[in-house]
């Protein structure tokens, strides 16, 4: 255990001035940091470590998602679909929405079997039961709701993700709380509501034929009104042209009549948009922002470049925020906000304060009691439990995690698992130097047979934080990750950069007893 080999010495090293340069920035006043980040590459140390919202301020947001809403309309697509591909087959029917699913009645009960073939094709995910006198339930089980209501939440925090990240605002914590809700944290951010008005709509953009002929709804149209003026309204057919989800950019653009945001579709919704203009040649059609018609332009001519543009009086903010929610995706289920709070600057400098304090103290604390019971080895401990905070500030600024109040509390408590795994060991040398060993013969074996302890101890507090970090959500998730980092820092420093100041000072001083 006392031998080193050359790499081990290299790499232990090498590892404690990486993580010294990392951790620097961490300590630079915010002009040095302003500066180096300006003007030095990326691959430099210039990162510091995120602070949380407890931390920096800013503000909470807690959105519920209408996942109803979506099962509705995926009823209703199931009714038109169910209804037209019957229609197809000239079987006739009579359909009607139900809460998780639809009802047909066939009014010729002979063509059971050839409903129930077409119904299956449509949705193979839906159970479908029929009885004799042709009456077809069509419904979803209970499981692919559930399914269905934890795709909708993903997908809502995928876009609200995007939203955030191209609003600019920096290191926000967004996921998922029980089954339709969504936690929002924007440190930094102390006036969230035009984050709420990026998040709040669904941004669910299609492209519908505007239906001249009717002058009432129907089973396959709707009427929609007018963004700019929702007292005019129009018709239009409910099957869109093109969805929105087609779209591959969008652009913030100005021509003659002022801001206007510049589209392109992807292969196949340039192909739909082509066939479409192609034949609809002459009549209008709705452009439909989250169910209020945008303009509804006449098709001039076919319209197959794959790109377009949408104008309808938008100043440049406007235009900007537009843009920004078409390139980030639509909204599969509209959002509310059931909750907001703001936490102020002062009361997050104010934990920084208490978190610094406590972690001083508990440094200055460890550092008297190790100097005090092992005197020099303690002195090598102190070392090493120093170079630990450095090594779990550097990972943090390299990895960007966020720190928040529960994640110092996690850093402390590292103080005392990182002081404890070099308890072990002098407490191993106190024993066989007891049983008449020579120094360099109990500092060897106290190594050999604490490392076992050692390794268990770690790896036990370990799994409990892999277990925190899985199942909690929030601030126990920040506890886990600073403690997880902590022990594996300590392992590092209790195994290698002690024992390399100890060995190093044995070959140097030679000594004939040990007080320890």
């Amino acid at each position: 255990m006392l031998h080193f080999e050359k790499w081990k010495v290299i790499l232990t090293i090498l590892l404690s001035i990486i993580g010294v340069a990392y951790a620097v920035p961490n300590v630079l006043p915010p002009e040095q940091l302003s500066w180096a980040q300006e003007h030095l590459p990326d691959w430099m140390p210039t990162r510091t470590v995120n602070l949380g919202l407890d931390l920096r301020g800013g503000s909470h947001l807690l959105a519920e998602a209408d996942t109803k809403k979506v099962i509705e309309e995926r009823m209703d697509t199931m009714r038109l679909t169910t209804r037209n591909e019957l229609v197809k087959q000239n079987i006739k029917n009579e359909i009607k929405t139900e809460r998780n699913g639809i009802t047909v009645k066939l009014l010729n009960p002979a063509d059971k079997d050839a409903a129930v073939s077409v119904i299956h094709g449509i949705d193979r995910a839906a159970t479908v039961d029929a009885s004799a006198d042709g009456i077809i339930s069509v419904s979803l089980s209970d499981q692919e709701l559930n399914d269905l209501k934890l795709k909708i939440i993903e997908q809502s925090i995928e876009i609200v993700r995007r939203r955030v990240d191209e609003s600019g605002t920096k290191e926000p914590v967004i996921q998922r709380q029980g089954n339709d809700r969504i936690v929002i944290q924007l440190p930094g951010v102390d006036n969230p509501q035009h984050i709420k008005d990026l998040i709040g709509p669904t941004a669910q953009m299609s492209f519908h034929m505007v239906d001249e002929s009717a002058t009432q709804e129907g089973l396959n149209n709707m009427r929609l009104p007018m963004r700019d003026n929702p007292a005019q309204s129009l018709i239009v057919n409910k099957r869109p042209l093109v969805k929105g989800d087609r779209l591959t950019d969008a652009q913030p653009n100005f021509d003659q009549s002022g801001p206007v945001v510049s589209f392109k579709f992807d292969s196949m919704g340039s192909q739909q948009f082509c066939k479409a203009t192609k034949e609809n040649v002459g009549r209008p059609f709705a452009i439909v922002l989250d169910e209020k018609i945008i303009s509804a332009p006449v098709i001039r001519d076919s319209i197959c470049g794959g790109s377009g543009q949408i104008s309808g009086g938008f100043d440049v903010k406007g235009a900007n925020d537009l843009a920004l929610l078409l390139r980030a995706g639509a909204l599969p289920a509209p959002l509310s906000f059931v909750e907001e709070r703001t936490v102020g600057p002062t009361l997050g400098s104010d934990s920084v304060n208490a978190g610094k304090h406590a972690a001083i103290y508990a440094f200055i604390f460890v550092f008297i009691v190790m100097a005090a019971s092992y005197g020099l080895f303690g002195l090598f401990a102190n070392i090493a439990l120093a170079l630990n905070m450095i090594f779990i500030l550097a990972i943090l600024s390299i990895l960007q995690a966020t720190l928040t109040l529960p994640g110092i509390a996690g850093i402390i408590l590292t103080i005392g698992i990182a002081v404890d795994a070099n308890v072990l060991v002098y407490e191993r040398i106190r024993e066989e130097l007891r049983q008449g060993r020579t120094v360099m013969s109990a500092i060897d074996k106290g190594y050999e047979h604490a490392k076992g302890t050692i390794w268990d101890a770690n790896l036990t507090t370990l799994i409990v934080a892999v277990i925190l970090f899985s199942f909690g959500t929030g601030p126990v998730k920040g506890f886990a990750v600073s403690m997880t980092i902590g022990i594996i820092t300590t392992i590092f420093s209790a195994l290698l950069v002690t024992r390399l100041m100890i060995v190093g000072w044995l070959r140097k001083a030679r000594p004939a007893t040990l007080d320890l």
